[in-house]
């Protein structure tokens, strides 16, 4: 294993499935895509099938707005076909509702969830509803993928250049305002999409992928481990952020490494180019009026290095994952405990 810690949430699934039967149609591993891949007998195709709840993210207080809770339900699970590069066919919708939900709040709820699955050109084919004390919501999304051309979160190699379908740090600059400022309404600009039609794109020239749902450190992390690649970013971390995260970073008085850090994240896509194919990959991207952001390059070297600009810094990024885990909506302790790391990460120390 490349990277320094092993991060507990993944060790967790590991026990948990260890004992449980598996498919002789599954064609990934246990953690090695984002939706799972089942061959269908007789077809080239693949199902890809998925599941995503909004639980945490509505007991933090961190989604608020029924509109929000309603669209991320939907993009979540869409985000996952995306990821390994599906088409979609569907998702199934479930949702357990409060005993007394008042119309307005339901309204807005169902029209979140229906403008995310027009945004997504998805239908909803059924699902489940039930009444509790919370709200939890839940969809599962289904899709299909021509079997040789299924992206996987392993399959980076030395040399591979890394990109992001659009500019990182959205999500933890929003997570950062909600949970710093709970009294005020959000002016950080959330509503995060799926990348379904890139995805599409990449299965033409990627050879790995995977989506920022869980933060952009952690979605590099795995496709490190997964790939057995260290990653360069040969950027400076600034021209990589969203605006709105590098604003975020600027007025926290923070490095802005950091909003990368968060573990929520904005659902773009994270990638693999083979070097002979960059040129052609962006050519074709282009065409479709979609500009990837650079991050730098796989390397034999274990673990990820911030580039000159970053002052060389080494990143710990498994270690970062698990703070995350540990410190759970404590915004202050997190940044904390994450600048600490930082005093002790600089390349050579």
């Amino acid at each position: 294993m490349f990277m320094t810690a092993i991060v507990r949430e993944n060790a967790l699934v590991e026990s948990l499935v260890r004992a449980l039967p598996r498919s002789s149609l599954q064609r990934n591993g246990v953690g090695e895509s984002d939706a799972e891949l089942v061959r269908l007998p007789g077809s080239d195709l693949l199902l890809a099938i998925t599941n995503d709840a909004i639980v945490e993210e509505i007991e933090t207080g961190l989604y608020r707005d029924p509109y929000l809770i309603g669209w991320v339900t939907v993009v979540a699970s869409a985000s996952d076909l995306a990821a390994v590069g599906a088409d979609p066919v569907g998702i199934l919708l479930s949702q357990t509702l409060p005993r007394h939900p008042a119309p307005a709040f339901l309204d807005r709820l169902q029209q979140g969830v229906r403008d995310a699955c027009t945004a997504c050109g998805i239908a909803v084919l059924g699902g489940d509803t039930n009444h509790s004390d919370r709200l939890h919501m839940e969809s599962a999304a289904v899709g299909t993928v021509p079997a040789n051309e299924a992206l996987l979160r392993s399959g980076c190699r030395p040399g591979d250049r890394l990109f992001a379908s659009a500019p990182l740090g959205l999500g933890s600059a929003y997570a950062f305002e909600v949970l710093t400022s709970p009294e005020h309404e959000p002016t950080v600009p959330f509503l995060p999409v799926a990348r379904l039609r890139e995805g599409r794109l990449l299965r033409r020239f990627a050879t790995s992928c995977m989506d920022t749902s869980d933060g952009a450190l952690a979605t590099l992390d795995e496709i490190m481990r997964r790939s057995s690649v260290g990653v360069m970013l040969d950027r400076p971390v600034d021209d990589l952020l969203h605006p709105a995260a590098r604003q975020t970073a600027s007025a926290a008085g923070l490095p802005p490494w950091t909003l990368l850090a968060g573990p929520h994240g904005e659902f773009e896509l994270v990638f693999s180019i083979p070097s002979d194919r960059c040129v052609a990959f962006l050519r074709a991207a282009s065409r479709t009026g979609w500009y990837p952001v650079h991050l730098g390059e796989a390397r034999v070297l274990p673990g990820l290095e911030l580039g000159p600009h970053d002052g060389c810094m080494s990143l710990d990024t498994g270690a970062i994952r698990n703070l995350a885990g540990e410190a759970s909506a404590d915004v202050g302790r997190f940044v904390e405990e994450l600048l600490m790391l930082e005093g002790a990460a600089y390349a050579g120390d």
